[in-house]
């Protein structure tokens, strides 16, 4: 088993104003060459946005998108036809593919929101460009890891990308053990807190902390508080 620790206090930051954003891989005006990505895991950032205020119209091609709020609603626009609104529990997929624009707005001009934003590379270039998102209630991530992203999309329970890589999301109770079996030998994980402390494969980790661990089929985790953890499963080579 290989790992690489990622403490929540040494990933990238900056703070627009309108953005407060938290960068754990390489983006925009944060660069470490040894933090670019983890296997097709390109970006994983942590970003609050105030009320009213938003991203604007921009491209992206190739990559699977994925967006997760935490609080507050986001609204999307892209040039594929679709205006939504995500909100606490939903999970976005845009799959970008041959070039897509979209835009990412606080929809509410009252309270801020803030979000996940994951980009994985693709298996391969020229997907068409595809939109899913899904609500999974907290309920049904009560004390299990409930997969929210998959390739298998709708037969697998959650929505859909074009790579072989997993999501799976958890609310565990405190002193709570369970066990992630990997879905693909060869793939890696990455277990990022997103709330409380908890102890994977014998490391400890607390909130924002981030852990890649590679080479082996199984994860242990257990939580040392109420805990919610997110796990992303990707391929560690062969994408473009």
């Amino acid at each position: 088993m290989k790992t690489v620790l990622h403490k929540a206090g040494t990933r990238g930051h900056a703070d627009h104003g309108w953005l407060n954003t938290y960068h754990t891989f390489s983006f925009a005006g944060y660069h470490d060459p040894q933090r670019m990505n983890f296997g097709a895991l390109r970006v994983l950032n942590d970003d609050t946005v105030a009320p009213g205020m938003g991203f604007g119209r921009h491209p992206h091609d190739n990559m699977e998108i994925i967006s997760i709020p935490t609080y507050g609603d986001l609204e999307h626009k892209d040039s594929i036809g679709n205006t939504q609104v995500i909100r606490q529990g939903d999970v976005q997929v845009m799959s970008a593919g041959t070039g897509v624009e979209h835009s990412e707005k606080n929809k509410n001009r009252d309270k801020e929101v803030r979000f996940f934003q994951i980009w994985i590379y693709t298996d391969k270039k020229g997907h068409a460009p595809r939109y899913d998102q899904k609500n999974f209630p907290d309920a049904d991530k009560h004390n299990k890891l409930l997969t929210i992203v998959s390739p298998l999309g709708k037969n697998d329970g959650g929505v859909q990308i074009h790579q072989n890589a997993w999501l799976s999301s958890g609310k565990l109770d405190k002193d709570l053990k369970i066990a992630y079996k990997l879905k693909q030998k060869e793939n890696g994980v990455y277990a990022f807190v997103i709330e409380g402390d908890v102890t994977v494969n014998g490391e400890k980790l607390s909130k924002r902390d981030g852990l890649g661990i590679t080479e082996t089929g199984k994860l242990e985790i257990k939580a040392d508080t109420d805990a919610a953890i997110l796990l992303i499963e990707v391929p560690m080579k062969d994408f473009f």
